[in-house]
């Protein structure tokens, strides 16, 4: 029998029995569930069953089914099979599929453009509330846009990128309203908010375990890497899953797993390297951390309440970019393959992405990259890699079984109007309209559009495909797509409670246990390159000479040296040089300037600071061609660059020439590989780095912590050795040998004791 209540519990008046906290319709009967408001949302506590969530204003019922409460999300008086927690998310999804309109389900497809809470009134995230600015309209700071509002319930979109949150609670705050918000429209489908990675370092900040954060803090991903510890990976993704959790974020658009095998691409530092097992076991780590639920909070198949899906990216590998230009921009839109080594990239994904050691079995999503694979379809056919049949449907679908959810990178079907413009991505589709890209991704295989919040493109291709194969045909596939994206929202359990308490928000995110483990694995991420005659540990309070620049990551705090060491002005009174620098910042291997004074725009991408002509590059580009272009060679050979930062290598030769005979130790923050030659010489002392806080520098420094990082890549010995080794080819580099005959190749690393030789270094070197 099934007994429908309202939103606050049966008609009839309710007591609690004495001591039980358990809710009867007498004194006689009793209930084995309880409702707990929470302000804008209310939860039902059941002992039998799981908590569920929901606003009490949003017209949803609740229906008791033999002592079990559900939620009425589409309001009809009945248990439908979808709303039934009782069933397997795969039942449940396939239930409410066939339920949906077309538009519903092309509202499911869409991934909107990225979002900051609160948004701003004007710039690249602008909208407004209630037809003005947030400060005009009085609402608070977690209140919906009038954008985000429209394209939930006209557009039916339930995927949202969040970028900017003010706080953990206005975040969970914003959550709760959007989910407040849809669950009064339709099916009551819940929003699915994701996040690119988050957990990134504030270099000058100061640590400090007991005041928590706006979340923990790690290193970059390839300072993950450079621990070489999958377990350490595995924790940072349970604590990051948390975090996210408590936020009211259910989707990770991570890791980064493309195997990084071109020192030049700039996205290097997002990926876990440059070798493919390191990459794959990582990747597995990272991921089976974020997706696995366990004891109460597991719903099925290690899937639960405290799962946050992995969208891994970029299918079938974004690293191998020619010349290093990556495909945000119509100059780096093609990814190369001159070492005929097109089945290494795919390992991180087969091999650790698809092959997971935890219950989920595999990631929840995958991303294709903007980039042309060139000369790798069999066909012939030159499609960015969201649009390629043979990459999706032929290899990712049928050859390695995948059946997740497949989601665009943003903007693929976006138009463009210059070659170094950065909006729309539409590689190998310039020529067909915005409703025909989006109808050849579906038909490649693709379920989800990244950076479109509009229904109509979706509904458009809908229709090409009937009226091609039939609206039998249309309805199968589109639904299809529709399963796969309703699992990860039910697999989550946010059709039970997608609500989040802001309270617990603060308490949780960032607090002293993770800050802790956070700075931990900044300090195991540092690597020492070079130690002579063992001048480190410094002992503290030491006279020290401070040196940085201006770049992101090396200015510093001189109060957070202080608590170390003896800041001084003068160099001859310094016990020695304490130098903070970036790597080279060598360009993006375009510029628009040549192509105005006749060339074709395209120039070297430069890892050392001085400046480097390109006598070695290819004198005839692998591939090229756009319609925005006369040539298809995208050559720069025997063109120069310099850095843009070449201060940084005057500051360590000027600490050099200042020190005398007294040591110079080097800091460089690091987001690839760069050439060591320019600077290494001068150096006593170097520290590599990969998104931390210089505090976790100067424990290394003192002696306090001992180095344990390895370098997840090759440091190259010139420029030349850059130009000569394919872009699809890892660890094919000469390495650069330092004035202590070490060289500086993928795995090398020193401690206090010299050269590292652990298991570590055995099972990947």
């Amino acid at each position: 029998m099934i007994r429908k209540l309202n939103g606050w519990g049966f008609r009839i008046v309710l007591c609690v029995l004495a001591g039980s906290g358990i809710l009867s319709t007498n004194c006689g009967e009793t209930k084995h569930w309880y409702l707990e408001p929470h302000g804008s949302y209310t939860l039902v506590r059941q002992k039998n069953g799981p908590t569920l969530g929901f606003a009490p204003d949003s017209g949803v019922q609740l229906l008791e089914v033999e002592g079990l409460v559900f939620k009425d999300l589409n309001r009809n008086g009945r248990l439908d099979r979808y709303e039934d927690w009782r069933n397997t998310p795969r039942i449940r999804a396939e239930a409410l599929a066939a339920e949906l309109s077309p538009e519903e389900i092309a509202g499911l497809m869409l991934y909107s453009p990225h979002q900051a809470v609160p948004t701003d009134s004007a710039g690249f995230w602008s909208s407004t509330y209630n037809g003005t600015s947030l400060r005009e309209s009085g609402l608070p700071h977690s209140a919906i846009s009038d954008k985000q509002k429209r394209f939930l319930s006209q557009d039916h979109l339930r995927a949202v990128l969040v970028v900017r949150v003010e706080s953990p609670r206005i975040a969970a705050e914003w959550n709760n309203n959007l989910q407040r918000f849809v669950e009064s429209l339709g099916h009551g489908i819940p929003v699915n908010i994701s996040s690119d990675p988050r957990h990134e370092t504030q270099p000058r900040a100061e640590y400090n375990a007991g005041a928590g954060g706006r979340i923990s803090l790690w290193p970059s991903q390839l300072g993950l890497a450079a621990t070489f510890d999958p377990s350490l990976v595995e924790r940072f993704g349970r604590i990051a899953a948390i975090e996210y959790r408590a936020l009211g974020i259910a989707t990770a658009l991570s890791p980064q797993i493309d195997l990084a095998s071109e020192p030049r691409w700039n996205r290097f530092c997002g990926t876990f390297g440059e070798d493919p097992d390191l990459a794959a076991d990582l990747a597995r780590a990272y991921i089976d951390g974020f997706q696995t639920s366990e004891g109460v909070a597991e719903i099925a198949d290690g899937w639960g309440y405290e799962s946050v899906n992995a969208m891994v990216k970029h299918w079938p590998g974004g690293g191998p970019e020619e010349g290093g230009r990556d495909a945000h921009y119509s100059y780096g839109k093609y990814a190369v393959y001159p070492g005929g080594n097109f089945e290494e990239h795919l390992r991180p994904f087969v091999e650790g992405a698809f092959r997971l050691h935890g219950k989920t079995r595999q990631a929840a999503a995958v991303m294709p990259y903007y980039t042309i694979s060139w000369g790798v379809d069999p066909s012939g056919k030159s499609l960015g890699n969201g649009f390629s049949h043979y990459l999706i449907s032929e290899l990712l679908r049928e050859k390695f079984r995948y059946d997740g959810v497949v989601c665009t990178d943003w903007g693929i079907t976006h138009d463009y109007f210059q070659i170094d413009e950065a909006d729309g991505k539409c590689w190998g589709t310039e020529s067909l309209g915005i409703a025909e890209r989006h109808y050849l991704a579906i038909r490649a295989g693709v379920d989800q559009f990244g950076g479109n919040d509009d229904l109509k493109p979706v509904l458009e291709a809908w229709h090409m495909w009937a009226a091609d194969f039939g609206e039998e045909s249309a309805r199968e596939r589109f639904e299809r797509s529709a399963v796969r994206l309703l699992l990860n929202i039910f697999r989550t359990g946010l059709f039970e409670n997608p609500y989040v308490d802001p309270l617990r928000a603060e308490k949780i995110v960032g607090n002293p246990d993770f800050m802790k483990a956070g700075y931990e694995a900044q300090i195991r991420s540092i690597v020492l390159l070079k130690n002579r005659n063992g001048i480190l540990p410094l002992a503290e309070h030491r006279k020290v000479y401070l040196l940085t620049a201006e770049g992101t990551g090396s200015k510093v705090d001189s109060g957070l040296v202080a608590r170390r060491y003896k800041p001084v002005g003068n160099p001859q009174e310094a016990d020695f040089a304490l130098v903070f620098i970036d790597e080279p910042h060598g360009g993006c291997g375009y510029d628009a300037e040549d192509r105005r004074d006749g060339g074709n725009g395209y120039v070297p991408i430069s890892l050392q600071y001085g400046e480097y002509t390109a006598q070695k590059a290819r004198r005839v580009s692998i591939a090229g061609g756009d319609p925005l272009e006369s040539s298809s060679n995208r050559s720069y050979r025997n063109k120069s660059i310099s850095a843009d930062n070449p201060e940084a290598l005057d500051l360590v030769r000027r600490a050099r020439r200042m020190m005398g005979s007294k040591p110079v130790v080097v800091v460089i923050s690091a987001t690839k590989p760069f050439v060591p030659a320019e600077f290494e010489p001068a150096a006593d002392a170097i520290l590599l780095t990969f998104g931390v806080q210089h505090q976790a520098v100067l424990e290394i420094l003192c002696g306090a912590a001992e180095p344990s990082g390895l370098l997840p890549m090759q440091l190259p010995a010139d420029m030349n050795t850059v130009e000569l080794q394919a872009e699809d080819r890892p660890r094919d580099m000469i390495c650069h040998t330092d004035t202590e005959g070490n060289t500086y190749d993928f795995a090398f690393g020193l401690d206090w004791n010299g050269i590292i030789h652990d298991r570590r270094v055995e099972t990947y070197q």
